[in-house]
């Protein structure tokens, strides 16, 4: 329970608290790939960020309520430090928790980040591209936004076909334009420098949405990371390149960071 509202998650594993958050109309069950190879070493914790999977959905809330839902599960499951990884809204998100409570972030994963927005990624690249899309019907619209933001489309869309049939994604539209409109006009970059935590950032070359730029901007702003760019990914590289982004994530938090910044 945070401010009111009821938070859903689930936890596999034992070990040092891995604490796991997804991105925009997603739910935590979208890392289960990553839950069932991490756990083993792991205390796996994958959140269901207010307005999205079995959380509750309130009419209106803002993404420093999802800073404070995630402190407060911290502070109710009595969880001191943690590492914590997020991935495109989750990432913004892991980026005001790390900034909030820099001393309960030991190990930071951000994927497809960036570090301010004034709107969603998805609004600003729609109207990036409108004047290519107007014409087009529905089906051609998904079909285009696809193409921009993802390198490997077929192995994404199996995955939102799988994650559809699992009521992962949210569906609601009332409850997707709730969920857009929280995620404007954040801006970390001033801050960025506070934080204390290891930081991996991994960013696709492809990726339309939130592109390697703004992934390097981030690493650059954090005094302790690293930053790596996927050659065969988009918007989603757990889901284009699953085997290195495994391998990578594993890696990093089996050990230090060595390097400022490598691609």
């Amino acid at each position: 329970m945070s401010d009111g509202i009821e938070l859903y998650y689930e936890e596999e594993g034992a070990g040092f608290p891995l604490v796991m958050l997804h991105g925009l109309m997603w739910s935590g069950m979208t890392f289960q790939r990553e839950i069932d190879r991490l756990k083993a070493h792991y205390r796996v914790i994958a959140l269901d960020s207010r307005g999205h999977g079995k959380s509750g959905k309130p009419p209106v809330y803002t993404w420093q309520d999802h800073v404070q839902d995630v402190i407060a599960l911290l502070d109710t499951i009595g969880i001191e430090s943690c590492y914590l990884l997020g991935a495109s809204m989750g990432s913004y998100i892991a980026q005001g928790v790390a900034i909030a409570v820099p001393r309960r972030i030991k190990k930071l994963v951000l994927i497809a980040p960036k570090s301010n927005g004034l709107t969603s990624s998805m609004q600003e690249m729609l109207e990036r591209h409108a004047g290519a899309m107007k014409d087009l019907a529905l089906e051609d619209q998904i079909g285009r936004a696809f193409s921009y933001m993802f390198h490997n489309q077929a192995a994404v869309r199996k995955a939102l076909t799988d994650w559809h049939t699992g009521q992962v994604t949210l569906n609601d539209p009332q409850e997707q334009a709730a969920a857009n409109k929280a995620l404007e006009g954040f801006d970390f970059r001033h801050d960025l420098k506070n934080v204390t935590a290891q930081t991996l950032v991994i960013s696709g070359k492809h990726d339309g949405l939130n592109p390697p730029e703004r992934g390097r901007e981030v690493a650059l702003l954090i005094p302790d990371s690293a930053f790596v760019e996927f050659q065969h990914s988009g918007h989603a590289p757990s889901i284009e390149e699953p085997e290195r982004f495994l391998e990578e994530i594993t890696n990093f938090l089996a050990s230090a960071v060595e390097s400022k910044m490598s691609i």
